[in-house]
């Protein structure tokens, strides 16, 4: 039996992504590979990230795998469902099962399905997978009705969505990613030749204990697993041994959760001479000044602390439950340690106006980080900012054709308002940071302090 697990993330084939070029592996089909491996599975990883949509064609039809294994999310969406209809329309893959899995699958299970997918599976895949492939072993490929934490058709062709798939734990069963199955070097030389420094991603955690309205928690819910320190620095250590990346990028939701998990972290990390320059992000109510310096003794260079909003009516209609105030003392400390600090912005959240916008300006001039991003809200389905803003969408999208970044509702100003305002907060705040680096006005904050004033005049022009 062959088993192939593969996603749609071409970055050769998508200009936005070639422009920023921080390609990560994917972990999620990688910790499912291993677990297949640890129970006797063999599989084969098919790294769509530096191939083109060719390449995968090719390999499936040569291959003719008995189950092909999609990892999907809203970014990957359209290129997946092109990936199935590939599938379904070539002879020689009549007979693949067709698995997918992800955040995207949960709140879209009858669509997915209707692409032509045979299975989406619903939350952690490593168990579920496991059984899969050892029911389509036995010859089964129709009925799997037996098998928790799915949906599937019936040979009847009635919808069928089995009990939740009880979480794994201890989560320290689960055996590190299945690195090997990929080509972990071209992702180092990549990062390498394009920010001058590798980089590779690790996982500590499973699970989100916070209820921030805009975020998913569709794979691994709204819970809190954590692997032990000393499995996580063996995996550090195992990586530094093999591939020596530059830095690490812990993928977790809120790495310091736990003080004393950050704190047995850091001793191990030193204990077993494993530390690899890292990033991680934070919340700002689980951080104070002895954290900061264990996560930087622990080999910390830069910190993400979400910020969201500088506005605390919006931070609070986010249920975020943290004190602005104290976010910005936050990001100031990072720095004041020696640390660099990231935090993120999100505009035009509902009930968001021009006032809370100026806000986050304030904040992010007060508070100074070394870097940020700021993105426009959108709802992703599922969560409860979604169902907040559901009757209120202006957009009526094609499915198959759309993400749910497409998705658009009725805010207090225009979606093209928010577009100018976050090229305003972006250039007034890089204009502010020039000033306080230079003490005068030079040339480049000119230039910045310009497209400031233009980005402000254009939100008035679409205000209504």
């Amino acid at each position: 039996m062959k088993v192939v697990f593969t996603h749609g993330y071409f970055i050769k084939e998508d200009e936005k992504e070639q422009k920023i070029m921080r390609p990560y592996p994917p972990l999620g089909i990688l910790y499912v590979s291993a677990w297949l491996e640890q129970h006797g599975i063999e599989n084969d990883v098919f790294d769509t990230t530096f191939s083109y949509k060719k390449e995968l064609r090719t390999y499936l039809l040569k291959e003719q795998p008995d189950i092909i294994a999609i990892y999907t999310n809203l970014m990957t969406k359209i290129n997946v469902i092109e990936m199935i209809d590939f599938i379904r329309s070539e002879e020689g893959l009549k007979n693949s099962v067709v698995v997918l899995g992800g955040p995207d699958v949960r709140y879209n299970i009858r669509d997915y399905l209707s692409t032509g997918a045979n299975i989406a599976v619903i939350g952690e895949g490593e168990q579920t997978m496991l059984e899969i492939a050892q029911t389509v072993e036995k010859g089964n490929r129709e009925e799997f009705g037996h098998i928790t934490g799915l949906a599937y058709h019936s040979i009847g062709g009635e919808l069928v969505t089995t009990a939740e798939r009880e979480r794994i734990r201890p989560v320290d069963d689960l055996p590190f990613p299945n690195r090997k199955k990929i080509n972990m070097q071209e992702y180092l030389d990549t990062w390498k030749n394009f920010h001058g420094q590798s980089a590779m991603t690790v996982s500590t955690q499973r699970g989100c204990p916070y209820t921030c309205k805009w975020c998913s928690t569709a794979v691994y819910g709204q819970s809190y697993r954590r692997r032990s320190p000393k499995l996580v620095v063996e995996e550090l250590k195992h990586i530094k041994e093999t591939y020596n990346p530059d830095t690490i990028w812990f993928v977790d939701d809120v790495f310091s959760v736990s003080h004393k998990w950050i704190e047995q972290f850091r001793d191990e990390i030193i204990k077993q001479d494993a530390i690899i320059p890292f990033e991680c992000i934070s919340r700002a109510d689980r951080m104070n000044e002895e954290v900061i310096k264990m996560l930087k003794e622990a080999g910390a260079f830069r910190i993400w602390i979400g910020s969201e909003s500088g506005s605390q009516k919006i931070v609070d209609a986010m249920d975020r439950r943290v004190d602005v105030q104290w976010v910005r003392e936050m990001i100031r400390q990072t720095r004041a340690n020696g640390l660099e600090a990231g935090t993120f912005i999100m505009l035009g959240y509902p009930g968001e106006t021009e006032e809370d916008i100026k806000e986050t300006v304030k904040h992010l001039k007060e508070a100074n980080p070394n870097q940020f991003t700021i993105t426009v809200a959108y709802p992703i389905k599922g969560t409860s900012l979604y169902q907040e803003v559901e009757a209120k969408q202006t957009k009526v999208l094609d499915w198959k054709k759309s993400t749910d970044r497409d998705r658009d509702f009725e805010r207090t100003y225009p979606r093209r308002y928010y577009e100018y305002a976050v090229k305003w907060v972006d250039n007034e705040v890089r204009w502010y940071q020039l000033f306080l680096e230079k003490k005068h006005l030079s040339l480049s904050g000119f230039k910045l302090k310009v497209k400031s004033w233009a980005a402000q005049s254009i939100m008035q022009f679409t205000r209504n």
